[in-house]
């Protein structure tokens, strides 16, 4: 059988890490991409069984496409894009700051859908995007402004790629409070991460698992998923990092 790939932007950190590492240990060929942590994705790739990087600037969408064309034309079993990179800076309700709203809207928004497009383009059936959103599209605050416009944008292309290519797959995922964030200390986490309807910390490997169960192409085109212990369903009216502090 032949190895089914997948490509994970911002895989070389964090969540996208963690998503790098779940499906090289269930027997995926994965394409680590990166923009400016080349040394922890090239260090990744060598403790997977099989995987490599492809860098690439998201800020220049054309760029990004190009990629994604090269990367579909040398493997043919590229069956997955997983939208995992974002930009994450602070503005808030008070005052939108154009710079990081046009940042986030391309990094965020633009970018992953425009990738998502030319993956799912002329391709064979069966192809998959995942794309990363947050919780705080059912559970807004004021904070972090332009990156949560701009996830609702992305959000916004789940159900409206499902419809335009229905021989695919396209989902979302939706994490809570998971790893410390923004200038957060571990010890402040320990604290704004169980701010959810379990009152637990919610561990990044079951959103890695959540993104493999959908690799599976069982759940209808078009859902979204959240991984947040609940939180979702809650009320706050500010980002969980500063009610902590408060």
């Amino acid at each position: 059988m032949t190895t089914p790939t997948v490509l994970i932007t911002g895989g070389a950190k964090r969540i996208g890490a963690q998503m790098a590492r779940a499906f090289g240990a269930a027997g995926w060929h994965v394409i680590i991409h990166y923009g400016h942590s080349r040394e922890d994705a090239e260090a990744l790739a060598q403790t997977l069984p099989s995987a490599e990087t492809a860098p690439c600037d998201l800020a220049d969408g054309d760029a990004a496409v190009a990629m994604v064309r090269r990367l579909s034309a040398t493997h043919p079993n590229l069956r997955l894009l997983v939208n995992s990179a974002a930009v994450f800076r602070y503005d808030g309700g008070d005052a939108l700051d154009p710079a990081i709203f046009a940042e986030a809207m391309q990094v965020n928004a633009q970018t992953p859908a425009r990738m998502a497009q030319v993956f799912l383009k002329g391709a064979d059936d069966g192809r998959m995007v995942i794309n990363m959103l947050d919780m705080k599209l059912a559970n807004p605050n004021p904070d972090f402004f332009s990156y949560t416009m701009a996830k609702h944008a992305l959000s916004a292309t789940v159900r409206m790629l499902a419809m335009a290519y229905p021989a695919h797959r396209v989902y979302g995922l939706a994490p809570g409070a998971m790893m410390p964030s923004w200038d957060q200390q571990p010890d402040e986490h320990l604290t704004s991460g169980r701010m959810n309807l379990l009152q637990r910390l919610t561990d990044p490997a079951e959103l890695a698992d959540a993104a493999l169960f959908m690799a599976d192409g069982v759940l209808a085109s078009g859902e979204t998923l959240f991984i947040d212990s609940g939180q979702f369903l809650l009320s706050q009216p500010r980002d969980v990092l500063y009610l902590a502090r408060a």
